[in-house]
């Protein structure tokens, strides 16, 4: 049986997210909240057996770029209004990394420290 592309995409999102300095997570809601400094910066639902990822980012400047995406929308709750985006994988879809990736990476730089952030540029 093939390995599961939604669930090889959580994991693969998860190690990065936790990959950035102070990085770390918790689980509020049941779902992954990654944490800098005590806020979220990104939000990632992938449990067993993965059958829909979601990924929840705060975006700035590719915040337009990303509602035009067919998976993406404004986050729930009123974040949308906040910059906010969610996008959403159903079973057998196979996500883009690479937007994901630069979306998690976007959103760590709106949340996290400037000490933190130097870090990055190391």
């Amino acid at each position: 049986m093939a390995a599961n592309p939604l669930a090889a995409a959580g994991k693969e999102l998860r190690a990065y997210a936790l990959g950035f300095p102070g990085a770390y997570e918790e689980f509020p809601w049941g779902d992954s909240a990654f944490k800098v400094a005590k806020k979220i910066f990104a939000m990632l639902n992938a449990d067993a057996p993965v059958r829909r990822l979601s990924l929840t980012v705060k975006l700035g400047a590719g915040h337009d770029a990303a509602l035009a995406l067919p998976f993406a929308e404004p986050t729930g709750y009123n974040l949308g209004k906040s910059g906010w985006v969610t996008s959403i994988f159903e079973q057998e879809a196979t996500p883009p990394l690479g937007i994901l990736r630069d979306w998690i990476y976007e959103s760590y730089e709106l949340v996290a420290p400037k000490r933190l952030l130097r870090e990055l540029a190391v």
